[in-house]
C-alpha cells in the first residue's frame, strides 16, 4: 500500500523551491547527529526514512523538526511498516506495533487450517485497521470487517482497508457490526487496550503523550475490554468459531481464565523472540476441549 502522504512543502510556490531539491542523503549526516542527541536509538534509520520522505530539504527539515518534538516516527512520516505492508497512520490513532504481527502470523496459520474458502473475520478495535489489511495479505481471500469505537480510527481504517474490500463499523465492540453477520463470524481478532490504567504514566512518552488514552487503557487491571469482548462472541461466531486476543505474557493466565469462563476452550501461544502473547478462545472445543489450558510458543 503507498501512502497518500503528499510532501512537507505541497501548496508551496513551485518557483520558491526550484534549485531546492538537493539529494536528501547530503542532509543526512547532519539529521543523524540531530536526532542521535535527541535520544533516538535508530537514528541513522529514521534519518533515512525521513530523507525518503522528504521532496526537499525545507521539508526535511519540518520532519526532523516534528520528531525531535517527540512525536512518534511513524506519525511523522504518515504510515507504518506491519507485516511487510505500508499502513497509513494518523496521528490521533494508535499506531500498531511490531509485537502484534505475532497475532496476525497466529491467525494466518489458525485460517490456514480450516477449510473455509472465503472466511469471515472480524478486527475488533481494529485502529488503523493493520492486523485485518495483514490478514488479507497473509491469509486471503476474506470477507473482512473492522471495528473500533474511535471516529478518527474508523477513518483511517477505511483507508487501509477501503482498497482490500473490507468493511469498516464505527461503534463499540460489536454493536456497529451487521446483524448478518450474528452466527457467521469463523475469527474474530482483538488487539484491545490492555494496560492497566495505573501503568500509562509508565509508558513511553511517544505513546503516552501522542496517542489516544482509550486506545492504551485497559481499566484497572489491564483485562476490562477483554472481559466484554469475551462476553460478547458467542453471538456472533460460527460454529467451530474462534475469538483470538493479544495480551502480555505475564496476563495470558488471566486472558485465558477470561475465555474459559465464557466456555471456550483456550489455548495460549507466547513468543518471547517477540515479547508477545495470544490467546485463542475455540468455540469448538468447549471448556474441556482439546488444546484448553495448553501453551504454544514460537516466532
Amino acid at each position: 500500500m503507498a501512502s497518500d502522504r503528499g510532501p512537507a512543502s505541497a501548496g508551496a510556490d513551485r518557483s520558491a523551491l526550484k534549485g531546492v531539491r538537493e539529494p536528501m542523503q547530503d542532509r543526512q549526516p547532519d539529521v543523524i547527529g540531530r536526532l542521535r542527541a535527541a535520544g533516538c536509538v535508530f537514528a541513522e534509520e529514521e534519518a533515512a526514512l525521513l530523507a525518503a520522505e522528504a521532496a526537499t530539504t525545507a521539508g526535511l527539515e519540518e520532519l526532523v523538526r516534528q520528531r525531535l518534538s517527540g512525536l512518534p516516527l511513524e506519525q511523522v512520516l504518515g504510515w507504518a511498516e506491519f507485516c511487510g505492508l505500508r499502513i497509513l497512520i494518523d496521528r490521533r490513532v494508535f499506531v500498531p506495533r511490531r509485537r502484534t504481527e505475532y497475532l496476525v502470523r497466529r491467525a494466518a496459520r489458525l485460517l490456514r487450517s480450516r477449510a473455509h474458502e472465503r472466511p469471515v473475520v472480524v478486527d475488533l478495535c481494529c485502529g488503523t485497521g493493520a492486523v485485518g489489511a495483514a490478514l488479507a495479505a497473509l491469509a486471503g481471500p476474506l470477507e473482512l470487517h473492522a471495528a473500533d469505537v474511535d471516529p478518527a480510527a474508523a477513518a483511517c481504517a477505511r483507508r487501509n482497508l477501503a482498497p482490500l474490500g473490507g468493511a469498516v463499523h464505527e461503534g463499540d465492540l460489536y454493536a456497529p457490526l451487521p446483524g448478518r453477520l450474528r452466527g457467521r463470524v469463523d475469527l474474530v481478532v482483538v488487539n484491545a487496550p490492555y494496560v492497566p490504567t495505573g501503568q500509562i504514566g509508565m509508558m513511553p512518552p511517544e505513546a503516552r503523550l501522542h496517542e489516544p488514552l482509550v486506545s492504551l487503557d485497559g481499566g484497572p487491571d489491564g483485562l476490562a475490554l477483554q472481559r466484554r469482548v469475551a462476553a460478547g462472541v458467542r453471538d456472533w461466531l460460527a460454529p467451530g468459531g474462534a475469538l483470538l486476543l493479544e495480551t502480555s505474557r505475564r496476563q495470558a493466565p488471566q486472558t485465558a481464565a477470561i475465555l474459559a469462563a465464557q466456555g471456550l476452550g483456550t489455548r495460549v501461544f507466547t513468543s518471547r523472540k517477540r515479547d508477545a502473547a495470544a490467546v485463542l478462545g475455540d468455540s469448538a472445543a468447549g471448556p474441556d476441549g482439546a488444546g484448553a489450558g495448553a501453551a504454544g510458543a514460537g516466532g
